[in-house]
């Protein structure tokens, strides 16, 4: 506790001791869990990202249903699942929450998601940067009710805010009536998500008690979403405050005197360098960050046909160290992120995506910047309808999209797969447009027995990418070379392939990638057994069109 007594004078000087003493009665109520693994990720680890409603039936649960699709399809291809926000909301899909420990009864219960665990491990979204205004917390500090009256951040509206990070075109403060006046509180997102105030101490115990009981709930990985907006001081960005990373510190400490096996990732949709100093100073933060520049950059070699932009991304990486990596994705619940290719990408190659998005059906969020001039965000499409051309058939766009994923699960890190991806899905015209919220583009609810028909109809999109998908993720798991751990470098033997090497010190196990972004078929003198097809590769023999090679 000497380390956690050192943060707490340093966030809350004058209180430590008090909160000290709370955060010891909270751990007296959840007593150390004796798991026992004390097992970091591996090459046998891939994750879903899935919503728990995305698969629909008549009188199952939603978690019912996913867990059918796991059970009779899905098997051991994956280790574990992301249930993303599955609590009472109000908006924004999840991330407006209502009640942090009551799940949605469409979803199911706290027993539903035990089945789940039992199987697989799990992530459970932290939404701690703030609450729905619907909450009882917030509703009680309307009321002007004891202690909440200072969980929220009141706020002068003719302040200075300008310096202000300001991740959407959207107000940073609304007004409610309270007990007390009409009263300015800061809202990040949107009026219904009301950041919590984490300058005063009692809403941090109430965040830690949340935490703890979602790893009581069998949650083996928490994602702490929007994190980067944690602590807010006027006159500072109120993003990545130094208190920020004190708070993920402290938070991190407090869960392992329960469960020292649960696995910490952030979530800050920024520049490389700002999101990668999540890891800590000394890896004391987050476990794992999510690797926000791959997506677009996989869409850029794929655009372009072009992939030295991605391998000079990779050779400049930081290397890391045992127990943190990187969690990788290409799809997920929000769109592709641009503020990532600050630095990595022109103005005209980023301007090129926002038109081909737009050209194949997408959408394009913006963002203010301090001047109040809009920039373009977040790129709103399936990622498979990125890849691909309407005019393909079901073979070519198989083949384009697959060569996107296997960059995905080449990769140094643990691979995070958005579960339309798995399941081949294009975009959702008619759900974005009914509901006028672009990134419900990509977050289509499917009905379980057209879903099934879909998967088992080899001929199928769906069948298809799933049944490649499988297939790669079966292989990655039989080598050691793709462990978090294992070595990455990149080569440049042709700008249309992407060309890594992928070594384990530790067993000796080397898998040459080589992964063809364009149409072209090009010879790449080399031999190996591809462990992905079992053919022998010769010298003699060429990459082709949107080709994957894992070459030992």
């Amino acid at each position: 506790m000497d380390l956690i007594q050192s943060l707490l004078n340093m966030l809350y000087p004058g209180e430590a001791e008090r909160i000290r003493v709370q955060i010891q009665h909270l751990l007296e109520r959840y007593p150390r869990r004796q798991t026992g693994t004390n097992r970091w990720v591996d090459e046998r680890d891939a994750m879903v990202i899935t919503y728990g409603d995305t698969i629909l039936s008549e009188h199952e649960t939603g978690i019912q249903s996913l867990s059918d699709l796991f059970t009779a399809y899905i098997k051991d291809a994956v280790s574990a699942i992301h249930l993303l926000p599955f609590f009472e909301y109000s908006s924004d899909d999840g991330f407006s929450v209502i009640d942090y420990k009551k799940p949605r009864s469409t979803i199911g219960t706290w027993d539903d998601v035990q089945t789940l665990a039992d199987r697989y491990d799990l992530m459970f979204d932290a939404v701690v940067n703030h609450i729905s205004r619907q909450s009882s917390w917030f509703q009680r500090y309307l009321d002007g009710e004891g202690k909440y009256r200072n969980y929220f951040i009141e706020c002068d509206p003719v302040a200075d805010y300008s310096a202000v990070t300001r991740p959407r075109a959207l107000p940073l403060l609304t007004a409610f009536d309270t007990a007390f006046g009409r009263k300015h509180v800061w809202t990040t997102f949107s009026e219904d998500q009301i950041d919590l105030n984490y300058a005063n101490p009692d809403t941090l115990i109430d965040i830690l008690d949340v935490l703890l009981f979602y790893v009581a709930q069998g949650a083996r990985y928490l994602r702490l979403d929007a994190v980067g907006f944690l602590w807010k001081e006027l006159g500072t960005r109120c993003m990545h405050h130094p208190k920020t990373h004190m708070l993920i510190r402290l938070m991190r400490m407090v869960i392992e005197q329960v469960d020292p096996d649960v696995i910490i990732i952030t979530e800050t949709n920024t520049p490389h360098k700002e999101n990668i100093s999540y890891f800590g100073s000394n890896f004391d933060e987050a476990h794992m960050v999510y690797q926000f520049p791959l997506p677009p950059l996989v869409a850029h070699a794929f655009l372009s046909g072009d992939t030295n932009v991605l391998l000079n991304w990779y050779d400049q990486l930081d290397p890391i160290k045992q127990n943190a990596t990187y969690f990788n994705f290409l799809a997920s619940h929000d769109g592709i992120g641009l503020r990532p290719l600050e630095g990595l990408l022109s103005n005209d190659d980023i301007q090129a995506m926002v038109d081909a998005v737009i050209s194949k059906g997408g959408k394009v969020s913006w963002r203010n910047l301090p001047d109040g001039s809009p920039k373009p965000y977040e790129l709103n499409i399936s990622f498979l309808s990125l890849i691909c051309s309407p005019a393909d058939d079901v073979a070519e766009k198989t083949r384009k999209f697959m060569a996107s994923q296997a960059i995905l699960l080449s990769v140094v890190g643990m691979p995070g797969i958005y579960i339309h991806s798995l399941l081949g899905s294009e975009n959702d015209i008619r759900g974005m447009n009914a509901s006028g919220i672009n990134r419900r583009i990509n977050r289509e609810k499917l009905d379980k027995a057209q879903l099934f028909g879909q998967l088992n109809d080899t001929k199928s999109l769906r069948s298809q990418v799933f049944r490649q998908y499988v297939k790669l993720l079966q292989a990655r798991k039989s080598s050691s070379a793709f462990s978090p751990q294992a070595a990455q470098t990149s080569e440049y033997i042709n700008p249309h392939v992407f060309s890594i090497t992928r070594h384990n010190e530790n067993t000796g196990i080397t898998i040459r990638v080589r992964i063809n972004v364009s149409n072209e078929t090009i010879p790449i003198n080399e031999e190996g057994s591809d462990i992905i097809s079992g053919r022998r590769f010769g010298k003699a023999d060429s990459l082709g069109p949107y080709e994957v090679l894992w070459l030992e």
